[in-house]
C-alpha cells in the first residue's frame, strides 16, 4: 500500500501549484488518490483546496462511504474513473480558465481542436469535451462513462477539466496539457484563423502518439 502520509502532501503540492497557475479559486476542484481496491482518499467538501492541511482529508471507500469526514461533494466523479479505469491511481479535477472558456464559447464543440497542435496530438491525443451536469450530482459521474478508460483528460463543458493517471505526476502534467492547448488555440484565434496540419502529418503524429503509450505527458 502506497503511503498515505506522503502521498497526501504530494497532493497539497498538486493543488497549491494549481492555485498558483490559476486552475483553483475558493473550494473548487478536489484532487483524490486510490491507496488500494478498496480506499481512497480525497479532499473534502467545500473546503478551500489550495489550503488543505493533512488532517483535511477524507477516506472512503470504491462505493463513496467514509467514517472520517464529509468527501467533496463531485465524488460521483472519482468513482467512476476508478470503477471503470484499472489503471487510474489518482485524478486531478481543477477550472482551468481558458479550457472551460472554451466549452462556453463554442457549445457546439465536441473537442478542443487538435489538428492545429503538435503537442496536443502527442502528448493527449485528444481532449474531448463532455457535456453539462450539474456540479455534485450523481450524473457528473454518468457523463465520463462513454470516454472511459480511453480519455484521461477531459474538459467538463461550462464547469472545470479533469485528468487522471497512473501517478500524480501524470494527472497534474494531463491538466497542464488541457490550458496549455487552450491557451494556446485562444491566441491563435484571436491573431486570425485556426490553420491545421495537413493530413499527412497528422496521421504520421498519431502514429508517434501511438508508440508513446496512452499516458499524458
Amino acid at each position: 500500500m502506497a503511503n498515505q502520509k506522503d502521498i497526501i502532501n504530494k497532493i497539497i503540492q498538486v493543488t497549491t501549484r494549481l492555485y498558483n497557475r490559476n486552475m483553483l479559486a475558493g473550494v473548487d476542484g478536489n484532487v483524490s488518490y486510490r491507496l488500494s481496491d478498496d480506499e481512497i482518499i480525497i479532499t473534502p467538501s467545500l473546503k478551500a483546496t489550495a489550503f488543505l492541511k493533512p488532517e483535511d482529508f477524507v477516506t472512503i471507500n470504491i462505493k463513496g462511504e467514509s467514517d472520517n469526514g464529509k468527501p467533496s461533494s463531485e465524488t460521483s466523479m472519482h468513482l467512476a474513473i476508478y470503477q471503470n479505469c484499472p489503471q487510474a491511481k489518482t485524478i486531478v479535477h481543477a477550472h482551468p480558465p481558458l479550457a472551460v472558456a472554451w466549452s462556453v464559447a463554442h457549445p457546439e464543440l465536441k473537442e478542443l481542436p487538435k489538428k492545429c497542435l503538435t503537442e496536443l496530438i502527442l502528448c493527449a491525443g485528444t481532449i474531448p469535451i463532455v457535456p453539462m451536469a450539474l456540479p455534485g450530482s450523481t450524473q457528473m459521474g454518468d457523463v465520463l462513462k462513454p470516454y472511459l478508460p480511453e480519455s484521461r483528460v477531459m474538459i467538463l463543458a461550462r464547469h472545470g477539466a479533469l485528468s487522471w493517471g497512473e501517478d500524480l505526476d501524470e494527472a497534474i502534467n494531463g491538466m497542464e496539457r488541457i490550458e496549455h492547448a487552450a491557451t494556446i488555440l485562444y491566441h491563435a484565434k484571436q491573431l486570425g484563423n485556426l490553420s491545421e496540419i495537413s493530413d499527412g502529418d497528422y496521421e504520421k503524429l498519431v502514429e508517434l502518439r501511438k508508440k508513446l503509450g496512452d499516458k499524458s505527458l
